[in-house]
């Protein structure tokens, strides 16, 4: 085998190699520095590095040690950080469902009740493209990142379509469900798209052909919630049936039914690993399950009303829930402890997300504000405001230093931080593209 390149992958921290077999092959394997942090002794690093891969030799010392630093500056906590509104997009005629950054976060979508998805470029707030063919509201929406080149609708209409996301053209409409579609996900690696649906059903589609290639029956209430994992080879849904089910993606068969909420399920996710996965319930709790037995590990407890959603952070070591009680909460995964109580929002939490470095965290809250938290302390480091209802949904870009807010008054603001500088519109690379 023949070292050919390094890649650099920044979330959660990584090195990718890249190499030829015998036979001319190219493939790749991940080196993860899940626990990298600014204090880590790089040296001792390399060296362990370099005595546990074949493929680096010695003479790869330097070059590494270069990329671990580079690694490193990413996580800078950037405590100077602060948000300022950059753009206001009046983005629907009527309300939106919901909005989603492609990796490089160049560019996001909005879906509506309008019956329409819209691209819209995140620097010049321009729309680009109109994805018009539902015949109902179009209420999950998904880029196939990291590529970006594709996006998939799922509509109350019963079906769902996958969009180019260049030409806005649509390349399948797929068929099926009995009822409204809720939620998709794109694979990781781009081949395959999941659609939950209010008929209790998950089904499993090619991107290429949009044949149905397994549909996922067993839950007995509707599915609201559908995630991969990293290596795409397990898929998590959760359901108003108080359970969730962890499922091989080739056969379609149920590992592991979660059992064990005394609630609808809200929100659920897998970590980075594939090594455990997360459920919110309106039970007021959270779980822990390790993936491989589908035992409970945890039971997160104390809110004091739902739990509208959950999430972990890239490297997979802590997890923030969000709830109607006005607060969310953040927890170490290897203990179960509670780590910071976030507390200020006026109304429920209905949205919690990582910035990529891990360092913040932004909330979305009914009270028509967004926050942003200290994940360490807990503290308040800064409040959006200027929405003029309630703020459905928010999202960090890649990069995190963009912050997309979706809200009510069918507007979605764009929120640029302190370190981005504008640049002249000719030029292409304005926002960095993702490693």
């Amino acid at each position: 085998m023949k070292l050919k390149r390094f890649l650099l992958r920044y979330y959660p921290p990584g090195i990718v190699l890249e190499y030829q077999r015998r036979n001319g092959d190219v493939e790749t394997k991940s080196i993860d520095l899940l626990n990298l942090t600014p204090d880590t002794d790089v040296e001792m690093l390399i060296n362990q590095i370099v005595f546990e891969e074949p493929l680096i030799s010695k003479s790869k010392t330097e070059t590494l040690r270069g990329m671990i630093h580079k690694l490193m500056e990413k996580l800078d906590n950037k405590d100077s950080q602060r948000f300022y509104l950059f753009k206001i997009l009046r983005a629907h005629i009527l309300p939106l469902t919901n909005c989603a950054f492609n990796k490089s976060g160049s560019r996001f979508i909005t879906g509506s009740y309008d019956r329409t998805c819209r691209v819209w470029d995140t620097l010049s707030g321009e729309e680009l493209l109109t994805l018009d063919g539902h015949k109902n509201v179009v209420y999950a929406i998904a880029f196939n990142n990291p590529f970006g080149d594709k996006i998939i609708t799922g509509s109350f209409d019963k079906t769902a379509k996958i969009w180019d996301a260049n030409t806005g053209q649509c390349i399948h409409t797929l068929k099926g469900h009995q009822t409204e579609i809720v939620c998709v996900a794109f694979n990781p690696q781009g081949n395959l798209v999941a659609t939950g649906s209010m008929d209790n059903s998950c089904k499993i589609w090619e991107v290429e052909s949009g044949q149905q290639v397994s549909a996922l029956e067993g839950h007995t209430a509707e599915i609201v919630s559908v995630n991969f994992n990293t290596d795409g080879d397990k898929i998590l849904t959760g359901s108003f049936d108080n359970t969730a089910k962890i499922w091989d993606v080739v056969s379609g068969m149920c590992y592991h039914t979660c059992a064990g909420h005394r609630g609808e399920i809200s929100s659920t996710q897998f970590d980075f690993t594939g090594d455990y996965c997360v459920t919110g319930s309106i039970d007021r709790t959270a779980k822990l399950w390790d993936v491989n037995s589908g035992q409970c590990m945890e039971t997160l407890r104390g809110h004091s009303d739902e739990v509208l959603d959950v999430s972990f952070n890239p490297t997979g070591n802590r997890l923030v829930t969000a709830s109607a009680d006005c607060t969310a909460r953040v927890y170490n995964v290897m203990t179960g402890a509670c780590t910071s109580i976030l507390t200020g929002h006026e109304g429920e939490i209905s949205k919690a997300q990582f910035a990529p470095n891990s360092a913040k965290i932004v909330t979305a809250s009914s009270d028509r504000t967004c926050r942003l938290w200290n994940t360490e302390t807990g503290e308040c480091l800064q409040v959006l405001e200027g929405h003029g209802d309630e703020i459905f949904s928010c999202a960090f870009n890649y990069e995190g230093d963009t912050v997309i807010t979706g809200s009510k008054d069918n507007t979605c603001r764009i929120w640029k931080d302190n370190f981005f500088m504008p640049t002249d519109e000719d030029q292409e690379d304005d926002i960095p593209p993702a490693a």
